[in-house]
């Protein structure tokens, strides 16, 4: 089957069908509430047959004595056949014989197949404490279409992932990935509370190099960061157990599907999940990690910053209640091991804003030559704001052992040019210029070839220049590049393309009127 590119990232052939077939089924339901149902149900495929294969497997394996050979004891056969141990001990979830996806798909059709599934999940979490509290069971409810969620089970049904080569972690994967994104994409504003777009992760992921240790996101979502670092890992010839994986989610839908997400690929992370926050209730509070990986909302005036007026991670100056963008940055920073580094993102204005003691904050920042680099990146990558967005690195320990001595240095990259339009709304960094950004990095850092400035895209910057620049962080103010000439670029572009928008939206509006005048006339009114 011929494979291209999605607006996802992910290759495009069953799991976009998948993806059309199932959307239909979802009728007027929201997408928010869809989400859940046919992510669960995905899940449960997954689980059942990563079980059932293993129960083939045991049924040719399982031993009768040679001094019962000939008696017929199919009990002795089928305790050993579910014992919930023979599945565990090869990290697969037990599944019992009411929740096995035949069982369920067999009764597809029956009115009450959302109390069979409620039943399923119940007895999943039952068998396997890891999951306790995780599994969606709210199947059974009247506003559920009984006939659409028999449709969804058989349609889910089709998958083929029973045979070793699929269950390889990543068939499943890529269409939970596939299916997470496009979610995120309905859902528009609210879907980028659990979703971060794939190809910034992976330019994360890319320059931090998480190989070893523990890695942290205390607003972890959906969880792609930690699949994007186990992925880095095992592209690299390193082993999965050489990182632990520590996250917190505040949404306990979003924490639910982080820990199905993770599950999947056999993830094993703490994952913790309150109703505060963690500003008000940090679960890891003794958390010192190697690597912070993290997008948090942007902007946030709701995070309760009165109610911590006085703490501990406010080592730089006490950010404002307004907004939480440098109680997040501060809150990285005081997660950090020793020799820690973290990437995040943020809104631009956290480059340069001097509102509400921000700027004494960043100020401090980098006076204690933590900032390591910045990247501008372009506009239009995310599913939930237009709010043009940066990528923060910053790095404990500058003189670094492993790599050269870079204190009283910063690495500022100008991205904003880069990327490519995956449909009209969205914009996304494809492979080569996750690698050409990574490698400019990794060469700054003393990592191979030497590094050299690149006018309008790069440029390694002394304190004393930044100090000069007034602490402002933005790239563009540092590479070479006229900010005047690229912002007229930038809004010569953005017009052209709302007067594109705007002519067909009046097209549309004028083939409305028509039909409707069409139909008032079938109805005997002339207008």
């Amino acid at each position: 089957m011929a494979k291209t590119e999605n607006s996802n990232g992910a290759n495009l052939g069953f799991e976009e069908k998948l993806w059309q077939a199932a959307d239909k089924l979802r009728s007027n339901m929201d997408a928010a509430e869809y989400k859940h149902i046919v992510l669960g149900l995905i899940f449960l495929k997954y689980i059942s047959d990563a079980f059932k294969e293993r129960y083939d497997t045991l049924y040719k394996e399982v031993s009768i004595p040679e001094s019962k050979l000939y008696i017929k004891e199919p009990g002795e056969r089928y305790n050993e056949l579910n014992d919930p141990d023979q599945y565990k001990s090869e990290n697969i979830f037990y599944v019992p014989e009411n929740a096995r996806w035949g069982y369920l798909q067999n009764n597809a059709k029956r009115p009450d197949i959302g109390k069979i599934i409620d039943d399923a999940m119940d007895e999943i979490e039952k068998n396997n404490s890891s999951l306790k509290g995780v599994l969606p069971k709210n199947y059974a409810r009247p506003s559920l279409d009984t006939q659409r969620l028999g449709e969804l089970i058989d349609l889910i049904g089709t998958i083929g992932l029973g045979d070793e080569e699929s269950r390889s972690k990543d068939i499943l994967g890529r269409v939970y990935e596939y299916f997470i994104g496009q979610f995120a994409d309905a859902e528009g504003k609210r879907g980028g509370q659990f979703y971060t777009p794939r190809s910034i992760v992976q330019l994360l992921v890319s320059i931090l190099e998480p190989y070893k240790g523990r890695v942290f996101d205390p607003c972890c979502g959906s969880g792609g960061m930690f699949v994007q670092s186990e992925k880095f890992v095992e592209a690299h010839g390193g082993r999965i157990g050489d990182i632990s994986i520590y996250g917190q989610e505040s949404n306990q839908t979003t924490w639910r599907l982080c820990k199905m997400n993770l599950a999947i690929r056999g993830i094993d992370a703490n994952i913790q999940w309150n109703n505060e926050g963690s500003f008000l209730n940090d679960a890891h509070r003794e958390l010192r990690a190697d690597f912070v990986i993290a997008n948090p909302p942007f902007n946030d005036s709701a995070w309760k910053g009165e109610m911590v007026r006085e703490d501990i991670r406010w080592k730089y100056g006490t950010p404002p209640t307004g907004n939480a963008n440098f109680a997040w940055v501060q809150h990285f920073i005081h997660h950090l091991a020793p020799m820690g580094m973290t990437g995040f993102v943020l809104a631009n204005g956290s480059m340069s804003s001097n509102t509400s003691n921000e700027g004494e904050i960043r100020k401090n920042i980098i006076e204690a030559d933590l900032v390591d680099c910045m990247v501008a990146l372009p506009s239009q990558l995310f599913y939930n704001t237009m709010i043009p967005a940066c990528l923060w690195f910053i790095a404990r320990d500058k003189k670094n052992h492993k790599f050269r001595d870079r204190r009283g240095e910063t690495l500022f990259i100008d991205a904003r040019k880069m990327g490519i339009m995956a449909d009209r709304r969205h914009r996304e960094l494809p492979e080569k210029e996750i690698q050409k950004i990574s490698d400019i990095y990794h060469k700054w850092r003393g990592e191979g070839e030497t590094y050299e400035d690149v006018p309008g895209f790069c440029k390694s910057v002394t304190l004393e220049k930044i100090r000069e620049h007034k602490w402002i962080l933005t790239p563009g103010s540092y590479v070479g590049a006229e900010e005047e000439e690229e912002d007229t670029e930038l809004f010569d572009d953005k017009m052209k393309e709302l007067t594109s928008e705007f002519a067909k939206q009046m097209k549309q509006e004028q083939k409305l009127d028509e039909e409707i005048k069409q139909n008032l006339k079938g109805l005997g009114y002339e207008i």
